[in-house]
């Protein structure tokens, strides 16, 4: 069976690259490379990733105006009948202005981007994003963001612990997010947002191979299924 994925690409993205050589290294297949303009995806998506960057400038709110392009009508709905959708930074912050995740990222606590590779505490291993990790491993993986800042109110935080949904925590804060949350799942498993960079850490010549389980426990989850 062969691997069908998407990396979607926004006006101002600029890690889609880095997010298809990724996939493309692990699944052996080249991802579709679909401009956010688009109003369908290819046929028969596998996975789907919205990567980081600074989509249409980060005017209004960060992802917000991605989260209404044509395109994301699509990925709402592949996501809907549970094809995987992964947001990374900037695609994280689409995905909670799309309404698939809960909560918003706000501006990091100190004002300040924040680019360095962080202590992350895997905190659900049983994900089809994250069995290749151990419940309470830390991990490498980078982050460069300003607006990482994950708030949700107390009622909606307590959901996402009591439920196992908070994917990744920061072991070091770096930018004020509530309980120390970096990544999430929506309820049904198959959506994952993530401020940390996994696509930045699969081989050595990144400085660390901490991410590459992320993708391959995607592909292993999908290719055997």
């Amino acid at each position: 069976m062969s691997f069908r994925s998407a990396v979607i690409t926004f006006p101002g993205s600029n890690c889609d690259r880095d997010m298809a050589d990724a996939l493309e290294k692990i699944s052996g297949a080249a991802p579709f490379r679909v401009w956010h303009r688009e109003a369908q995806l290819p046929e028969r998506l596998d996975f789907i990733a919205l990567p980081g960057g600074f989509s249409y400038g980060d005017y209004l709110r960060s992802g917000a105006m991605a989260a209404r392009s044509p395109i994301m009508q699509a990925v709402v709905a592949a996501a809907g009948r549970g094809v995987p959708v992964l947001g990374v930074c900037n695609g994280f912050q689409v995905l909670t202005e799309a309404g698939l995740l809960p909560g918003a990222l706000m501006r990091n606590a100190g004002i300040r981007f924040v680019c360095r590779t962080v202590p992350l505490v895997v905190e659900n291993s049983q994900s089809l994003f994250t069995s290749g990790y151990s419940r309470g491993q830390t991990i490498a993986i980078p982050v460069a963001h300003h607006d990482g800042n994950y708030f949700a109110d107390a009622a909606t935080l307590d959901r996402l612990e009591g439920e196992g949904r908070v994917a990744f925590r920061y072991g070091e804060d770096v930018n004020g997010s509530a309980r120390a949350i970096a990544g999430i799942l929506n309820e049904a498993g198959n959506v994952l947002g993530m401020m940390p960079h996994p696509e930045r850490a699969i081989e050595d010549a990144h400085g660390g191979t901490d991410g590459r389980a992320l993708f391959e426990s995607a592909v292993r989850g999908l290719v055997g299924a």
